[in-house]
């Protein structure tokens, strides 16, 4: 399996999909419609839907089954960069090597921008896909608490706020980055096998393959942020120690995050290796996420 090809299969029907999805550009009003296009077209790995996608498929799941959920996650993420790099947060002038949706758009309508998508991933949870309606409520459920403030996306950010400029112990960065980062992994690996009926134990060893790989993620982001340029990182390289965040390079220093995120990425592939199913795509994530240069 080369993972390339299955990435670009995958991103192939994960646009096709998000355009089917979202307004028209010319449907009124135009111009939330071009800043949430803007933002959800503007590149990007594509990592939680092709997890997602990975993750239900490796349990026989269906790819028609599987797009929407990956989609709603897809636009969540979206939503959330739209704001964080808002000028009340990040502050940041460059995503995914264009200029950020609020430099374009302005503020107020990238507030709105990400506001609308995430109510369109709910709308999108609850409306499409062939599923039944307990699965579904049950992905639902899954998504908004992945998305709130107990563990979650929002509660992540708040505390990396929080704790920019001072000085933050080891579990309190893990705690940030569970949330922030984590929890949306998490859940698009968990929906991800939900939608292919999957539950109780082997649920539980997926969980911990993503918890790991969340993590894993984030110390190769922080890393890249140190040592990349912005032109590879298609945002502002430097920005994390710019402001004085929490960060693994901060607190642990350059060499012991790579170990730790390697050693993060066997303990995912460990979970993996005790579920009965292939699993090679998903070893193949957990590797991707630490050696990526972007």
């Amino acid at each position: 399996m080369n993972l390339q090809e299955y990435f670009d299969r995958c991103v192939v029907e994960i646009n096709r999909a998000l355009d089917n999805l979202l307004p028209p550009e010319k449907t009124a009003p135009e111009t939330i419609h071009k800043a949430m296009r803007y933002s959800v077209f503007a590149g990007g790995k594509r990592l939680r839907p092709v997890l997602t996608i990975a993750s239900g498929e490796a349990f026989g799941g269906s790819l028609e089954n599987l797009l929407p959920v990956a989609c709603a996650i897809e636009l969540i993420h979206t939503y959330s960069l739209i704001h964080d790099d808002l000028p009340a947060l990040d502050n940041d002038d460059l995503r995914r090597g264009r200029p950020t949706c609020h430099k374009v758009f302005g503020e107020a309508m990238a507030i709105l921008a990400g506001d609308a998508l995430l109510t369109r991933a709910f709308q999108i949870l609850a409306d499409e896909g062939g599923l039944p309606d307990a699965q579904r409520i049950l992905i639902l459920r899954e998504v908004s608490a992945a998305a709130g403030t107990i563990n979650a996306l929002i509660g992540g950010q708040v505390l990396d706020i929080q704790s920019e400029g001072k000085d933050i112990d080891k579990a309190g960065l893990e705690q940030i980055h569970r949330g922030k980062t984590g929890a949306m992994i998490r859940v698009a690996v968990r929906t991800g096998a939900i939608v292919a009926g999957v539950g109780g134990s082997t649920l539980d060893k997926l969980t911990v393959y993503a918890e790991k790989v969340g993590l894993a993620f984030q110390i190769a982001d922080d890393l890249l942020d140190v040592t990349a340029t912005s032109e590879q990182l298609g945002k502002t390289a430097g920005k994390d120690a710019a402001v004085n965040k929490a960060t693994y390079p901060a607190v642990y220093g350059i060499e012991t995050s790579k170990k730790l995120a390697l050693h993060l990425s066997n303990e995912a592939v460990e979970a993996l290796s005790r579920l009965d199913t292939n699993t090679e795509v998903l070893t193949s994530l957990a590797r991707f996420v630490v050696d990526r240069n972007s």
